[in-house]
């Protein structure tokens, strides 16, 4: 089973390659090829690598932990000198939770889609493109070296923009998917040159090399001359990261990215592609250890994400775009734990955040589709009435992720409160601060969450009698996904519990053999790593004494802070409906700052889209292009255009002329020969 590692990629990309030439054979037909086998080969590729998956899984369990590791070369793709880059896979028990995050919740939504696209002329081509995302993610999850990292990077990347971008006839949504594009572009590039850094430095040690377990050894053998250009290489591959995972100020490409249908955006937007910075943090934790001033910009930038877009989330009226910009929010608490050293808390979160963010979007998915195409959740209300498992699948998604014990997102969240609680970063407050922007956070994510739920399932009936006139329940293919990832919602937390609270923290002991050694700021009595020695300036939290008590006050508080938060929305929108639009009239400029997302997308279209245009047009396309570029290309025609005219004399057929030119040739020789 463990030479079988090839398949887990290999099946989603043998069923885009199926579904893709389906979707070309029949693209000039009037029907397009038929769902059910559309619908057979698109499911069948993720569940065939969830299967391998889940064997490996239990593989892996009955291993020691220091055995948990995977891994199999299947070619070599770069030979050049010293320098020898493989096809590998490498699957550790980082690796692991996310290969089973990956193809089990992309399943689920694989067979979501199956229902929610019927009818689509697209049907084909969506699920060619779904399939090709597993793919590039897998490959992204899975790759035992930097390079074959960054081609799934940018297979997710273009994944993205043809998933984004699907109904492309619609102006928007081609816009949104090239804005996407775009906008990782940038990143993407900041990456790269990452990258160079730690290929130049390891050429330097003797290692021309980007494996990343020699990357680690090298770390930690040479921890001197790594330390010199570990903060530079940080600080760009986190560039990169703020790109993909959508963080300041790399963040406006998601939720622009809403224009997608909606298992895209639980797919790509909610529990994979966007974890992607996430996780290639906590892959190469042992670099971010020895960078702590590239920890402290990680956490910061984290912090300031999680609370901007958690205000941007109080004005939005389109539940996608509130559920967009709640993922932004969600995402910077992910890097605010990985950039406070608390790693295995920042993919807890990601784990806990997959199940019940993917449960929100695809519930969003199920009333959009039972109205017909709305999306205003003011043009809602009393929806549980008509959609019952939804609405009971989305309420706890909603207290999960508002961090109301016991379900999961409590857990995962006050981890990371605690994580930067207890940090001894530089400067030294800079912890304090840190929790108390991600505890106003977590109140605004509660009421915002909650002003959605009663905006969309309570409240007064603002539906129209069209969308009425179609309102039901989703099919069984689409409820019984949000059933389960409901459950997840509810469970997967419980793999968390810290010792505190008396649990051992089974997913913190799962993640040891991959973070030992490495400085960890978990919470107080949570107890995984043995410490080799503290990053600098960074200090292990006590563990001690008076900090439990510490830590379950700080939990009480936080739980408290959350439950505030439900009860204004409740008072908002359902005890006091109008009370909303008198707050907002008191203070109208503040709210229409809020509304219009801060004018980010404006500021950016004057200060980069439009001078990017002047520029291109002005220079590089009338200078140097068409003037320069062109000029050289056109001056050599009209050179040899001219010659030709020239020579085209002397071929004129006449014999006056020919006998002419004889003379003068003759008289030239009878010349050279005189005066020599």
């Amino acid at each position: 089973m463990h030479n079988l590692l090839w398949l887990i990629p290999l099946a989603p990309l043998v069923g885009a390659t199926l579904n893709g030439l389906l979707a070309l054979t029949h693209a000039g037909r009037e029907k397009g090829p038929s769902e059910k086998l559309i619908s057979l080969i698109g499911c069948a590729a993720p569940l065939v690598s969830f299967a391998v998956v889940v064997q490996l899984w239990f593989a892996m369990r009955h291993l020691s932990p220091d055995a948990r590791l995977f891994q199999q070369t299947v070619f070599t793709w770069i030979a050049a000198g010293d320098v020898k880059v493989d096809v590998a896979y490498w699957i550790d028990t980082l690796s692991m939770t996310m290969l089973l995050v990956v193809t089990g919740i992309g399943s689920l939504i694989h067979i979501y889609s199956s229902a929610y696209m019927h009818g689509d002329r697209g049907f084909a081509r969506f699920f060619a493109y779904l399939n090709l995302f597993m793919f590039s993610m897998l490959t992204l999850v899975m790759a035992k070296s930097l390079p074959l990292l960054f081609v799934g990077w940018e297979g997710v990347g273009l994944c993205s923009y043809l998933l984004i971008g699907f109904w492309y006839k619609d102006i928007a949504n081609a816009a949104a998917g090239k804005k996407a594009f775009i906008v990782n572009r940038v990143g993407d590039f900041a990456f790269l040159l990452g990258m160079f850094i730690l290929f130049v430095a390891a050429k330097g040690l003797g290692n021309a090399t980007l494996d990343i377990p020699m990357l680690r050894d090298m770390s930690i053998v040479h921890a001197d001359a790594m330390t010199k250009v570990a903060t530079a290489a940080c600080l760009l591959l986190f560039v990169g990261a703020c790109g993909k995972s959508a963080q300041i100020p790399l963040y406006v490409w998601l939720p622009d990215a809403m224009a997608g249908p909606t298992p895209v955006s639980a797919l790509i937007h909610a529990a994979t592609m966007v974890t992607a910075g996430v996780y290639m943090i906590a892959r190469l934790s042992f670099l971010y250890d020895l960078a702590p001033v590239a920890s402290a910009v990680v956490a910061t930038v984290g912090a300031a994400t999680a609370i901007f877009a958690a205000t941007i989330g109080f004005a939005q009226r389109d539940i996608k775009k509130v559920l967009a910009y709640s993922t932004v929010s969600q995402l910077g608490y992910m890097f605010l734990a990985v950039g406070c050293g608390a790693y295995a808390a920042g993919v807890f979160h990601l784990l806990t955040h997959a199940f019940f963010k993917a449960c929100l979007f695809l519930g969003a998915g199920s009333v959009i589709h039972g109205l017909s195409g709305e999306q205003d959740m003011f043009k809602m209300g009393q929806l549980s009435k008509h959609m019952k498992i939804t609405w009971m699948t989305f309420v706890i998604s909603a207290v999960a992720i508002a961090g109301i014990p016991p379900l999961a997102g409590f857990f995962s969240k006050d981890e990371i409160l605690w994580s930067a609680f207890s940090a001894h970063l530089e400067p030294v407050w800079l912890g304090r601060v840190l929790w108390v922007v991600g505890v106003a956070a977590a109140w605004m994510t509660a009421f915002y969450m909650f002003r959605a739920v009663f905006l969309t399932f309570h409240g007064t009936d603002r539906v129209s009698h069209e969308a009425k006139h179609h309102l039901h329940e989703s099919p069984p293919a689409m409820t019984v996904p949000l059933v389960i990832l409901a459950a997840g919602a509810v469970l997967v937390g419980f793999l968390g519990v810290p010792t505190v609270l008396g649990g051992g923290n089974t997913f913190h002991h799962w993640l040891e053999p991959v973070f030992a050694g490495h400085i960890e700021t978990h919470p107080v009595g949570v107890g995984i790593n043995t410490i080799a020695a503290p990053a600098p300036g960074m200090i292990l939290a006590e563990t001690e004494g008076g900090h439990s008590s510490l830590e379950i006050i700080l939990m009480v508080l936080s739980v408290a802070v959350a439950l505030s938060g439900i009860l204004l929305a409740r008072v908002f929108y359902l005890t006091r409906p109008g009370l909303p639009a008198q707050v907002t009239a008191r203070i109208g400029g503040l709210y229409t700052l809020v509304f219009n997302k801060y004018y980010v997308d404006e500021l950016y279209e004057r200060t980069i889209v439009r001078p990017g245009y002047a520029l291109s047009d002005r220079l590089l396309y009338r200078v140097i292009d068409a003037g320069l570029i062109d000029g050289i290309v056109n001056g050599l025609g009209i050179t040899a255009r001219l010659l030709g005219a020239v020579t085209r004399l002397a071929q004129s057929g006449v014999v006056r002329t020919y006998a002419f030119f004889m003379l003068i040739g003759f008289l030239f020789l009878m010349y050279q020969l005189v005066v020599r």
